[in-house]
C-alpha cells in the first residue's frame, strides 16, 4: 500500500501516514451501524469499531480515525443512549497519540446533539462533559465557548444571573485565534451584560475595553455597534455624562438608524442633555461646540437653543429656565422624577447652572460682595459660599474670600505656560535691576579714584625746606 502524507493543522507539522484505513472504514462503518440498530449486536458493533479506532489511531490515518469516532458517537446518539455518548467522548478523548483532527471532528458532531437532547438534565450532563473534554485545548477552543454561552444562557433563565455571568467571565475570547471577529463581539457583548445585570460595574469596564470601536466602521456591523452603545450608555450614565454624551452622538452617526428620524433626533436630544449636566471643563466645553456644528441640531430649536444658554456668557435663571423649558425636559427618562437617576439629574442641571453663573460673574468681577453674588445667583449666602468652596477644590476657579468683611476676591486661573513666562518676565527684570545697581557702584568707585587730593592734605605730605 503506497504511504501518504498527512498535515496536523493544529499542530503545524507534518505526521507521516503509516497505513491508509479508508476501504476498512467504508466496509465496516456502514456494517456497524445497520448492526447497533438491533438492541443484543449495540455493544458488539462498539467494539469492532474501537479495534478499528485503534488501528487506525496507531497507524496515523487522521481522516479514517476521525470518521471512527464520529460514527461511535452518531451510534450512541442514534440509539438515544446519552450514558454511553457521554462514556465514550470522555474515553476517546483521553486516549493516548489520539489525533487532534479527530477530536476536533468528534466535538463539532456532538454539539449538534446539545438541542437535540430530551430534557433539561440530559442536555447540561452532555455540555458539562463537552466542557470538561474541551478544556484547555485550544483546536477546540471554539467549540467550547458556545458551549460555555449555551450553558450560561440555562443559568440566566433560571434566574441565576450571577452564575450566569461567573461563567462567561471564564473565556478569554479576544485570544482565540480561529473564531471569526464578528463572533467575538458577540461573545464580549454578552459578557458584558450579564455583569451589567449583576452590577459589576468595574469588570464591564474592562470587558469594554476589549472591544475596538473601529470595528464598528463596517457597514455589516452596525447591529453589534448599537448593541454595544447601548450597553455603554447603562454603564456610564450614572458615572460619567460625558462619556454617555459621547455614546448618543456615537449612535446618531450609526447607519443603522439614519433613516429613522425620530429616533435620531431622540438620541440627539440626550446627546445634549447629558452634555450640559456634565462637569465644566474643557473636553465638555469641546464637546458643546462639536454639538452646536452638528446639522440635525438645526432640526431640535428648542434644545439648540437650550444649548446656547449654557455656551453664552450672560446669567441664567432658574426659574426662568423651568418654565420655559420644565415642561419639556420632563417627558424624558432622564429627568424623571420618580427614578433615582432623573432626581440625580435634574438636581445636577441646577448645579451646573449656579456653575456658569458663577463662572460668568467671575468674569465681569475681580471683587464683588458677598451679599450682591448671593442676590445674582439667587442663592442664600451659605449656599454661595458652598458653590465657591466647590468650584475652587475642583481647579475651575481661583477665588480668596475676606470673610469679615463680607467680599469675594476673584483672580483669573493662569495656566502653566503663563505662569513660567511671569517668571520669566520677573527673573529677567531682577537681573537687569542688579546690572544697574552693579554699573552705578563701579561708577562711584571710578569718580573717587582720580578726584585731586584737598590742599590741607598736600601740604601735611609735602617735605620741609630747611
Amino acid at each position: 500500500m503506497d504511504q501518504a502524507m498527512d498535515i496536523n493543522a493544529f499542530e503545524g507539522r507534518i505526521v507521516k501516514m503509516e497505513v491508509d484505513y479508508s476501504a476498512t472504514c467504508d466496509e465496516k462503518i456502514p456494517l456497524c451501524k445497520e448492526m447497533a440498530k438491533d438492541e443484543s449486536k449495540f455493544n458488539e458493533a462498539l467494539e469492532i469499531l474501537l479495534q478499528l479506532e485503534k488501528q487506525t489511531r496507531i497507524g496515523a490515518d487522521m481522516v479514517s480515525s476521525a470518521r471512527v469516532l464520529i460514527a461511535i458517537v452518531q451510534i450512541c446518539f442514534e440509539a438515544r443512549n446519552w450514558n454511553y455518548l457521554n462514556e465514550y467522548v470522555t474515553i476517546l478523548v483521553k486516549r493516548r497519540s489520539q489525533s487532534k483532527q479527530a477530536v476536533a471532528k468528534m466535538i463539532q458532531e456532538c454539539c449538534t446533539y446539545v438541542d437535540k437532547t430530551p430534557d433539561k438534565e440530559t442536555k447540561l450532563k452532555l455540555i458539562d462533559t463537552l466542557r470538561t473534554v474541551t478544556e484547555g485545548k485550544i483546536y477546540v477552543e471554539v467549540e467550547r465557548a458556545r458551549l460555555t454561552k449555551m450553558l450560561a444562557d440555562i443559568r440566566e433563565a433560571d434566574g441565576d444571573v450571577t452564575g450566569a455571568a461567573t461563567i462567561m467571565e471564564e473565556l478569554q475570547v479576544e485570544t482565540y485565534g480561529t473564531m471569526d471577529k464578528r463572533e467575538k463581539v458577540e461573545l464580549i457583548l454578552e459578557q458584558m451584560r450579564l455583569c451589567l445585570a449583576k452590577q459589576d460595574f468595574v469588570r464591564t469596564q474592562i470587558i469594554a475595553k476589549k472591544i475596538n470601536i473601529k470595528f464598528f466602521n463596517d457597514a455589516e456591523q452596525q447591529d453589534l455597534k448599537l448593541k454595544y452603545y447601548d450597553l455603554m450608555i447603562r454603564l456610564d450614565k450614572d458615572s460619567s455624562f460625558i462619556k454617555t454624551s459621547r455614546h448618543y452622538l456615537a449612535v446618531v452617526d450609526s447607519e443603522m438608524i439614519a433613516q429613522e428620524t425620530e429616533r435620531r433626533q431622540k438620541m440627539m436630544i440626550y446627546a445634549v442633555l447629558y452634555c450640559i449636566l456634565s462637569p465644566y471643563d474643557n473636553e465638555q466645553v469641546d464637546m458643546m461646540h462639536n454639538l452646536s456644528k452638528n446639522k440635525l441640531l438645526e432640526e431640535l430649536p428648542v434644545y439648540k437653543e437650550l444649548l446656547r444658554l449654557f455656551m453664552c456668557k450672560e446669567l441664567i435663571n432658574f426659574d426662568a429656565l423651568c418654565t420655559v423649558y420644565g415642561a419639556e425636559l420632563n417627558t424624558f427618562d432622564i429627568f424623571n422624577q420618580e427614578t433615582s437617576h432623573g432626581k440625580k439629574c435634574w438636581a445636577e442641571l441646577k448645579n451646573r447652572l449656579i456653575e456658569h453663573n458663577v463662572r460668568i460673574i467671575s468674569n465681569y468681577y475681580t471683587r464683588i460682595n458677598l451679599k450682591r453674588m448671593a442676590e445674582l445667583l439667587d442663592l442664600s449666602e451659605r449656599e454661595c459660599e458652598e458653590y465657591l468652596s466647590r468650584m475652587v477644590n475642583a481647579g475651575t476657579l481661583k477665588v480668596k474670600t475676606d470673610r469679615p468683611a463680607g467680599i469675594i476676591h476673584f483672580s483669573q486661573k493662569k495656566s502653566a505656560s503663563e505662569v513660567l513666562n511671569d517668571w520669566a518676565f520677573g527673573l529677567n527684570e531682577l537681573m537687569n535691576l542688579v546690572n544697574k545697581t552693579c554699573h552705578l557702584i563701579n561708577k562711584e568707585e571710578c569718580i573717587n579714584n582720580v578726584m585731586p587730593m584737598p590742599v590741607a592734605a598736600a601740604a601735611t605730605a609735602a617735605p620741609s625746606s630747611s
